[in-house]
């Protein structure tokens, strides 16, 4: 028989010979989702010996994760922007870097916002946490993709804002009515280079949905149709809030200042590389 600690060793040295990033955390975190426990639950049943049920359990969702399957895929859950969202291979696995992009928009936008606009929701997670965050609010979530759609609506069932957050199917504007006018509109599209996609982790390269990751021309391409096209869906003073690519702002910026927007500046993520941009309409 083996302890909970044991098996956690065991794991750990599993996942670090098979090259994961953090191979105790992801040990702790896949016995502890197996076995229904908080990770400070876990380490106080350390020395409990498990079921062979209970290791039933486990065995499988090691392997996934061994082979480099993202461990959010393989819980199936994400906490992210204040909200408990499913994630599959539907969508991208919502990334730290992109609740930062929430945290911006949320700290220039107040209670009385109107209407928000998500480009390429994919889980639903930026649409889904705006319309958390701002309840007054009344939220669009667009994606190209028809499985993302459907997990983006099962994550808006969840999490009780179905009613709030209209979600349907759009390449970008294109299915957005004539005379949508929006406070804000936000997006995380693919910007992601093929070079850059090639050098990614395994866990990215061949789990997360490809169409999601890269786009054309050096990964600017989503990029400008959205701030092309942006501006005559935002109100006087609107706010565009992307998040980009580190090499892409010089680009970005003068795309900006050609299409309509009065003000335009880059944000930094928490390494400290340019990662967002903003624009505001004039």
């Amino acid at each position: 028989m083996l302890s909970v600690l044991e098996i956690i060793k065991k794991t750990t040295d599993f996942f670090a010979a098979k090259g994961i990033e953090s191979p105790r955390l992801d040990a702790e975190l896949l016995v502890g989702h197996s076995l229904g426990l908080k990770r400070m639950q876990l380490y106080l049943q350390f020395e409990r010996f498990l079921t062979e049920p209970e290791l039933e359990k486990i065995r499988p969702l090691v392997r996934r994760r061994a082979a480099r399957e993202p461990l959010q895929y393989v819980i199936g859950e994400v906490e992210w922007g204040g909200l408990r969202l499913k994630v599959d291979r539907r969508a991208l696995i919502p990334r730290p870097e992109t609740e930062l992009l929430l945290e911006i928009v949320l700290g220039i936008v107040g209670q009385d916002v109107e209407t928000m606009l998500d480009l390429g929701t994919g889980t639903g997670a930026l649409a889904l946490a705006l319309a958390n965050a701002r309840p007054n609010a009344r939220v669009t979530a667009v994606d190209a993709s028809d499985d993302a759609l459907a997990l983006a609506r099962e994550n808006a069932a969840a999490t009780g804002l179905a009613a709030r957050v209209s979600i349907f199917k759009s390449d970008w504007f294109g299915a957005i009515p004539a005379g949508g006018m929006f406070d804000v509109i936000v997006s995380n599209p693919p910007y992601l280079t093929e070079a850059e996609t090639a050098e990614a982790q395994p866990e990215v390269r061949q789990y997360e949905p490809r169409a999601a990751l890269v786009a054309a021309d050096e990964g600017c391409a989503d990029l400008l149709k959205i701030v092309s096209g942006a501006a005559v869906f935002l109100k006087p003073g609107g706010l565009l809030a992307l998040e980009t690519g580190i090499a892409q702002h010089a680009t970005l910026l003068a795309a900006c200042a050609g299409a309509e927007f009065a003000r335009c500046e880059s944000r930094k993520d928490l390494t400290g590389r340019d990662r967002f941009v903003l624009a505001w309409k004039g």
